[in-house]
């Protein structure tokens, strides 16, 4: 035997030692070998790589993670769609959806069902050819997702190559899973945040989806995100020469090597699936990841086959969800923010509580009247929760539980910022500070000014913007622009050079198009989508300084509120001046021509969309500026009028009345395609 012949061999070895040790520790929890022994092979497999590189293969340990970060994620089709499930909030949504498969296809033969915990992560598709991973993407829209294979690999949980002991007639594997973070790597990752100053993901589920969307892998690994596999197809096969039903997926899931989550059960009744379910209802507190309800299969492939997909959902499994997580805690202190439109927003500070993972110690209370519809007070405990799993709110106060001094809260007659008179107008529920020298108006109106949508100058966050107001070096958004890098040196923790970088950031933003400058002007009602129709509609600011409130709302897309807002705001003196300040500063108040839309070319010429749900690869306003370059319109909601909606994951009411209005959909996969054409 030659001495390279000696070296791969050793190098084999090492691979099916490591996998093996791998599989023992990150899949059955049982470590067959100390961390040092670990780490010692390791480091031999890698020396031999680097003295022989024709003997690394895309299956070795050394290859989970990428030396340099990718550019970007590439948009696949899936081989196999990943179907979303069909979502059932308590047990009597359950004996429904069984009914109506039931009706699908009647039977009398007894029926099994397999119930898992349904873990709050994110979807992942893996494809091994001959065994060896060879291909990682988010679900997307189930149809195409983003190969993030790179990323993939850093998953200790997921092998490189499947154990295919009696299975080597197979040639390609589709594998469906969750990837998550465990609890208390979700916290440390929020901790190590906190520390450097970042902004904290909201909970785990985020976290991971965001943390599979790195461009560097390297950052992936570091996370030390984990998966449990729930579905394997294995195309061009039949599925019941090596597994009949979903429990013997399972099974067969394990000896390829993945981790399969352990609290499935395989129920003979729906009875024993309600059971299940409300024993995890309280149980699933003490996992160490997050689960948001349980997902129901029939167990019998047969049955899955025969009854199939509708256009969304397969007729066979269903997700049995839980309530919102709610949990009850004390109110110490009720504050009023203002903010940059003058509207008081009353807020409770709570005792710190967890929910969905994450410390919540405030909730917004909206206004003078969701204060008086709970009759909440300082010192009440209250139920809170999650609104969508994401905002926290408080659901309802505990009357039982009030001390005996507490008072009703009123809402401040004075701002509370700048002591000024406030006002609520007659209609509205919002109470307004209406002083145009607020600080706190001032701050919130230059935050805005500043912000991506707008005039998108880098630098310029919160604490930035009250060290220039508190220090009266800015009283309106104009006097950003005569900031010098002398006048920025002055505040705290700013040098030159990062004086200067902010000067020059700022002169940039001179460059943005006009649609910008009238979003970033903060009219009441004024989004970013109504912005742009507006400024198709009147290329200049006079034209739309001199324009008619009724011509105004004869844009489509534009109503009575809006129209009323935007007239009204052209006709204060107050924002006569700014314009002129701001116009004299260089911004830009006209459409340039090369932003105009030469009509007879544009693929999308006169056809209006509407963009929902979240998309595979594009950002929503990434999909816009797509349409809109091709000549078509992006509106907000959706009416007879909308051409074309652009579905993504989770699109809610507004796919429910597109349908109902007949109106074109279109995944990312197919605007692209359009556009590509």
């Amino acid at each position: 035997m030659t001495q390279t012949q000696t070296e791969a061999k050793r190098v084999e070895e090492l691979r099916q030692l490591l996998q093996r040790a791998s599989y023992a520790y990150y899949v059955l929890d049982t470590p067959i070998m100390e961390d040092a022994v670990y780490d010692q092979l390791y480091r031999e497999l890698q020396q031999l790589e680097i003295q022989y590189p024709e003997l690394i293969a895309p299956d070795s340990p050394t290859q989970r993670v990428g030396e340099r970060p990718a550019t970007h994620f590439t948009s696949v089709r899936h081989n196999i769609p990943l179907y979303s499930l069909e979502n059932a909030f308590n047990v009597d949504e359950l004996h429904n959806w069984d009914q109506r498969w039931r009706r699908q296809l009647p039977t009398t033969d007894s029926v099994e069902y397999v119930s898992e915990l349904k873990i709050d992560g994110s979807a992942l598709a893996l494809t091994y050819e001959n065994g060896v991973l060879v291909r990682g993407a988010t679900r997307g829209d189930g149809v195409a997702g983003e190969d993030i294979t790179q990323n993939v690999r850093t998953i200790r949980s997921i092998p490189l190559r499947l154990n295919f002991d009696g299975l080597e007639a197979i040639e390609r594997v589709e594998v469906r899973g969750e990837a998550f973070l465990p609890l208390e790597v979700f916290k440390q990752i929020n901790e190590e945040r906190q520390k450097a100053g970042e902004q904290l993901f909201a909970n785990p589920r985020n976290a991971a989806a965001g943390t599979l969307r790195q461009l560097d892998s390297r950052i992936v690994a570091r996370r030390r995100l984990d998966f449990f596999a729930y579905t394997l197809h294995i195309p061009g096969m039949d599925d019941a020469s090596i597994a009949n039903t979903q429990w013997e997926a399972l099974e067969l899931l394990q000896k390829m090597g993945f981790r399969v989550n352990p609290n499935h059960k395989l129920c003979a009744s729906l009875v024993e699936v309600a059971q299940y379910y409300e024993y995890w209802d309280t149980e699933r507190l003490n996992l160490p990841y997050m689960t948001d309800g349980v997902v129901v299969k029939l167990n019998s492939f047969k049955l899955q086959e025969q009854l199939g997909f509708t256009q969304k959902f397969p007729r066979w499994a269903v997700a049995l969800k839980y309530p919102a997580e709610e949990a009850p805690t004390r109110v110490e202190n009720i504050a009023v923010n203002v903010g940059r439109t003058g509207a008081l927003t009353p807020l409770a500070e709570m005792r710190p509580v967890q929910l969905a993972g994450t410390t919540v110690s405030r909730a917004t209370l909206h206004n003078s009247d969701r204060i008086a519809q709970l009759d909440i007070r300082i010192g009440d405990t209250v139920i809170v929760r999650k609104a969508g799993e994401i905002i926290p709110e408080v659901v309802r106060v505990i009357k039982e539980l009030r001390p005996d001094d507490t008072e009703p809260f009123v809402m401040p007659s004075h701002c509370p910022v700048c002591g000024q008179p406030v006002v609520r107008e007659s209609g509205e529920a919002v109470t307004r500070c209406v002083n145009a020298s607020c600080a706190a108006i001032l701050k919130g109106s230059i935050e805005h000014w500043v912000s991506r949508d707008a005039l998108d100058i880098k630098g310029v966050g919160e604490k930035l913007v009250h060290q220039l107001v508190d220090k009266g070096l800015v009283h309106s958004v104009a006097d950003l622009y005569n900031l010098t890098a002398e006048k920025l040196c002055t505040l705290e923790r700013m040098g030159q050079k990062s004086a200067e970088k902010l000067v020059d950031a700022i002169a940039q933003s001179k460059n943005q198009p006009w649609s910008r400058v009238l979003y970033g002007l903060g009219i009441r009602h004024v989004g970013s989508v109504n912005a742009q129709l507006i400024t198709e509609k009147y290329p200049t600011v006079e034209k739309l300084e001199t324009a008619k409130q009724s011509d105004i709302e004869g844009i489509y897309g534009i109503g009575a509120e809006i129209a009323q807002s935007v007239y009204q705001w052209f006709h204060i003196d107050a924002n006569q001046i700014l314009i002129e300040r701001l116009k004299a500063a260089g911004i830009q108040f006209a459409t340039q021509e090369t932003e105009l839309v030469t009509k007879g070319n544009q693929k999308f010429a006169g056809k209006t969309f509407v963009i929902t749900g979240t998309l595979p690869t594009l950002k929503r306003d990434e999909a816009k500026a797509l349409i809109q370059k091709a000549g078509g319109k992006v509106t907000d909601s959706v009416s007879k009028k909308t051409d074309y909606l652009v579905a993504g994951e989770d699109a809610g009411s507004k796919l429910e009345k597109a349908q109902a209005l007949g109106i074109a959909q279109l995944t990312e996969g197919q605007l692209l395609a359009i556009l590509e054409e």
